[in-house]
């Protein structure tokens, strides 16, 4: 599923509700990016996914500019975990991801092994 989770996603959650999980390098957290982030969204169904949705113009271009991300819900701290459930309509114990981003290429995925004999 190479646009991730946003046509099924079990939730969604604005982007300003999702501001305890920024910047996502200092979470204490499973965080999984690039193309660890598609393989981990890709072993997921969608409907346990949250995706983080934008707000405005400003925050549509953020999202689109972050690096596809994907975080395990269980392994945010339960401060973050309060937060995020705050702006759910479900338990957030009923998801697995949350998924920042949107994986835009619909380029082969190629390993540098290929490159080598050029």
């Amino acid at each position: 599923m190479l646009n991730g989770h946003f046509k099924s996603a079990g939730a969604s959650i604005e982007y300003g509700a999702a501001g305890c999980l920024f910047p996502v390098d200092e979470l204490d957290a499973t965080v999984f990016q690039y193309r660890d982030a598609q393989v981990a969204l890709d072993d997921v169904d969608g409907s346990n996914v949250i995706v983080v949705a934008p707000t405005s113009l400003a925050t549509s271009y953020f999202l689109t500019q972050h690096a596809l991300t994907a975080i395990r819900v269980d392994s945010l701290s339960t401060a973050v975990q309060t937060q995020i459930a705050a702006a759910l309509d479900a338990r957030i114990d009923t998801f697995e991801l949350i998924q920042i981003g949107k994986w835009n290429s619909t380029s082969a995925n190629h390993s540098l092994a290929e490159f080598t004999e050029a």
